[in-house]
Order: C-alpha cells, then sequence, then structure tokens
C-alpha cells in the first residue's frame, strides 16, 4: 500500500497503538499479534499492513501505561506488585541460575492476563530443567527468540505455575550474560536482577 504522508502516518499509528494497547490490557495479547490486528480493524481486513505502517513497542507500551492508569488505577498496581513479588520469590529460587525480569512486569505494564517472563543463565538449559523436575514442578518446554536477535538460533523456555502464577524462564548460555544489562535506547532497563526487582517493590508499595 502507498503510505500517507507523515502527519497522517504518525496519526495513523498512534491510532493503531492505542487500539493495540487495548487489546493487551483487555485480552492478554502479544505486542506482535495485537498491533496486526488493531491495523486490521482500522485498515480493513482486506489492507497490506506492512511492518512500515505499524508503531513500535514502546509506543504501544505508553499506550498500554495510559490504558491501565485510566480503566484500572484501582487494581493495576495491586495486580503488578502482586506479579512482582512472586517474581522476587522465584529468582530468589533460582539464583544460581543469575535471573533476570523482563517484560510487562518489569517495565510496570502487567495487568491481570500477564505472566512473569525471566532469562536464567546456566552451562546448559537441561540442567536449569531437571532442577525443577527435581523440586516436583510441573514443567513445559518451548523457544523464545534470542534476545541478540534473528541472527541467534531461538532458546529453550521453560514455563511452569509458581504460587499460581505463569512464569516462563528463557534459558541462556553463561555467555550470554556479557550481552544482556544494556539498557534500551530510551534509557529504561530491558531486564533487572533480583536487588533491581527488590527495589521496585520497595519504591512502588505506596501506591497499593
Amino acid at each position: 500500500m502507498t503510505l500517507p504522508p507523515n502527519d497522517e502516518l504518525q496519526l495513523l499509528r498512534a491510532q493503531i497503538a492505542a487500539a493495540a494497547a487495548r487489546l493487551i490490557a483487555q485480552d492478554g495479547a502479544d505486542y506482535g499479534s495485537a498491533k496486526r490486528k488493531a491495523a486490521r480493524q482500522i485498515l480493513g481486513e482486506a489492507s497490506n499492513t506492512g511492518a512500515s505502517i505499524l508503531p513500535d513497542n514502546s509506543q504501544v507500551e505508553e499506550e498500554v501505561r495510559l490504558y491501565h492508569a485510566l480503566f484500572n488505577a484501582a487494581t493495576q498496581p495491586a495486580r503488578l506488585f502482586q506479579l512482582r513479588t512472586v517474581a522476587l520469590q522465584v529468582m530468589e529460587a533460582l539464583e544460581q541460575y543469575h535471573p533476570f525480569l523482563t517484560g510487562a512486569v518489569l517495565n510496570g505494564t502487567a495487568g491481570p492476563h500477564d505472566d512473569i517472563h525471566l532469562q536464567l543463565f546456566a552451562d546448559s538449559a537441561k540442567e536449569v530443567e531437571i532442577f525443577l523436575l527435581n523440586k516436583n514442578i510441573n514443567i513445559d518446554i518451548s523457544e523464545t527468540p534470542h534476545f541478540k536477535g534473528p541472527r541467534f538460533d531461538p532458546v529453550e523456555t521453560v514455563s511452569f505455575l509458581w504460587h499460581k502464577e505463569g512464569v516462563h524462564a528463557a534459558l541462556y548460555e553463561l555467555d550470554d550474560m556479557r550481552g544482556a544489562l544494556k539498557a534500551r535506547s530510551d534509557g529504561k532497563a530491558i531486564r533487572a536482577d533480583s536487588a533491581g526487582v527488590r527495589a521496585l517493590l520497595l519504591s512502588s508499595s505506596h501506591d497499593i
């Protein structure tokens, strides 16, 4: 499709971001599918919604944050605090695997449909899987794209319940830790260790 002029394109992206945020907050959709579905809702099912017309994730994230502030202000802070509390418990139990918290629970946009997303670093994925099984924790195994980008192979991910909350832990090699602490282009943290999560809990305790 022919791209609209710049002002119209920015407005269109803003509309798509707001619609995608509703899908994420209300239904728990992932960012990619939410943006594509929102674009079809706005432009029509038959439209060719290429990546060039879609908002980036940071724009959608800000819209999710705004949605919660407008519609879930009475419940979302407590939900976020609960998820961060459980995340810290899991991270303490898995401390030997250098856990980092990522995703919506870290950036503060988590709602009722969100799970906890961790990154672990170990000599082998099998080591973590055996550790969890020995704790009588039922796990499902899938794959997650590598945080370094599509040039790197996906990593095994274990999913399990911890205090009735869903946890997805992507299992990286120890060498991957060297690139793990970079911040986003806007300066916000991409991941946080246990100390960082404790600090988040302390700073947000007055909000609930």
